[in-house]
């Protein structure tokens, strides 16, 4: 396993982080969402939006796994838990809210190293407890995230996308309390 380097994300690399985001979607994504909702993605679409989310403050940390050259072949993007969160309402709760990797660094470490990054930024941020969504029937993914500590909670919705409805699972874990002097 390659060992990445990782930064934060910069509003220069929202163009990369997009064009992952689509080449993973169609690869990870294909026997679960419609195939034509999938050639239909277009990464330049959502170049601003990855700008804006590079530049947000925390507690929202955009991280990227980087090659030699500096270019992004994985990311996480990490926050507060939105709204669905009833299992620890006295906890605070974090969100890992995207984690992607280009399908040509799957299997490099490049995911484990975003991964790794977000839930620090998460802890740096306060937060003791975490959450993520993940497709019911992606176990490429749920796999990774159980080897990472993640474990189904319970909770389920149904996440319609290209008219198509599959269901999602939420996961959740404790967060490493934060070392003291």
């Amino acid at each position: 396993m390659t060992r990445w380097p990782v930064r934060r994300a910069t509003p220069q690399d929202a163009g990369r982080i997009a064009e992952i985001r689509v080449a993973s979607w169609r690869h990870a994504y294909r026997d679960i969402l419609p195939a034509d909702g999938l050639a239909a993605m277009r990464a330049d679409a959502a170049v601003q939006r990855w700008a804006e989310a590079a530049a947000e403050p925390p507690p929202i940390g955009l991280f990227v796994a980087v090659d030699a050259d500096d270019v992004p072949v994985a990311y996480s993007l990490v926050g507060a838990a939105r709204e669905d969160v009833d299992l620890h309402p006295h906890l605070p709760t974090g969100e890992l809210w995207a984690i992607y990797a280009d399908p040509a660094a799957i299997g490099s470490g490049a995911g484990h190293a975003v991964h790794e990054a977000g839930m620090d930024h998460l802890v740096r941020q306060g937060f003791r407890h975490a959450v993520l969504w993940v497709f019911e029937a992606n176990g490429g993914s749920r796999r990774f995230y159980e080897r990472h500590g993640w474990q189904p909670d319970g909770g389920r919705e149904d996440f319609e996308w290209s008219g198509s409805v599959t269901v999602e699972v939420r996961y959740a874990k404790s967060l490493a309390q934060p070392n003291s002097v």
